[in-house]
């Protein structure tokens, strides 16, 4: 979901002009990515929907609304007639919605295809499988890292290992990524490709659903502090289910096609961490909790300029690690006489 807008809330006005960035670019990313890959991301603009199911949920989605277009989004209200007029499957008797246009979708397990071919097809060589151990760093300077096969010299290293960047051995605690793992429990359900029950993606009160082509209905997502739980569990899959029901009652006909855990990489602002780590020639490029997607063209295209030219551009300075630093202390000024 590349959902600038409606993702938004008080408090993360500073990562917005990140994400709107982003989002900017993400049409003209796709393209070159399938350019270059010869596979469809599925990238799509029928845009999102944020769903209001009683009077409760309309007053809440009214204040998100507000405060959303007060910074300048492109959102619309639209009345329970005209949103049941956008997705017909909508329960009778919800009590409105907000459309919003530019907040589109991509398939991200074929974006993740495309990039490993498009990589290998541009020289470069990728090593799945094999768990980095450690990075090695001599004189403040990262040197490289060691793997299951080795130690692999590198001139930079770009420490990207999502929920996992904080295990990595070698980084000293203090420079270390304040990154934890946020538990995920998701699901899809198969509709009808030729006859999907939905077009847009659209947020519910307590679940998300995301239609694909190929017919699969992701509901996402749960929201958990387990560290690194594997397990699915039939509470988080009851809350999906009736957090997705509750808005479009015929998904009970509809056969459970997967489910799955996965990890956020979560940051205690709930904003990336983009540029020098505080060691010489390690880049850090991780936190980005649950904007990983969005953020992508942004983050590849910063990144990639400051491993070549040092320079970090003027939209990822205030996600550096540095504000995360403790404050020293004040030093006491000493009485006179």
């Amino acid at each position: 979901m590349l959902a600038a807008a409606v993702e938004t809330e008080p408090g993360e006005e500073p990562l917005l002009p990140l994400a709107l960035e982003s989002q900017r670019l993400w049409p003209d990313f796709a393209s070159e990515l399938e350019a270059a890959s010869g596979i469809s991301v599925e990238y799509r603009g029928e845009g999102t929907m944020v769903v209001a199911l009683n009077r409760d949920d309309a007053a809440s989605l009214r204040h998100s609304y507000e405060f959303q277009k007060g910074l300048g989004l492109d959102l619309h209200w639209l009345t329970a007639s005209q949103a049941r007029e956008r997705e017909p499957h909508l329960k009778p008797g919800i009590a409105a919605a907000v459309w919003s246009p530019r907040d589109h979708q991509v398939e991200n397990r074929l974006l993740g295809r495309a990039l490993a071919v498009a990589a290998r097809r541009a020289g470069v060589e990728l090593v799945e499988h094999c768990p980095v151990r450690e990075i090695t760093i001599e004189n403040n300077r990262a040197t490289g890292v060691v793997t299951e096969r080795g130690e692999d010299r590198g001139d930079m290293v770009v420490l990207a290992a999502g929920a996992w960047s904080r295990e990595i051995a070698g980084i000293p605690p203090s420079h270390r990524p304040p990154v934890r793992p946020i538990k995920g429990q998701m699901m899809a359900l198969q509709m009808d490709p030729a006859a999907p029950l939905l077009r847009h993606v659209l947020w519910l009160p307590r679940a998300y659903l995301v239609p694909r082509l190929d017919g699969r209905l992701v509901i996402g997502a749960t929201v958990e502090e387990r560290g690194f739980d594997e397990r699915l569990t039939a509470g988080g899959l009851l809350a999906l289910l009736d957090g997705a029901w509750r808005a479009v009652p015929t998904i009970e006909e509809l056969p459970v096609a997967e489910t799955w855990v996965g990890f956020r990489p979560g940051s205690r602002d709930d904003a990336p961490m983009l540029g020098p780590s505080g060691i010489d020639r390690l880049v850090v490029a991780t936190g980005h909790h649950r904007n990983g997607i969005l953020l992508t063209p942004v983050t590849a295209d910063a990144v990639s300029r400051l491993v070549l030219t040092g320079e970090a551009d003027a939209v990822i300075r205030p996600f550096g690690l540095d504000r995360f630093a403790a404050p020293r202390a004040a030093v006491p000024a000493q009485a006179e006489g």
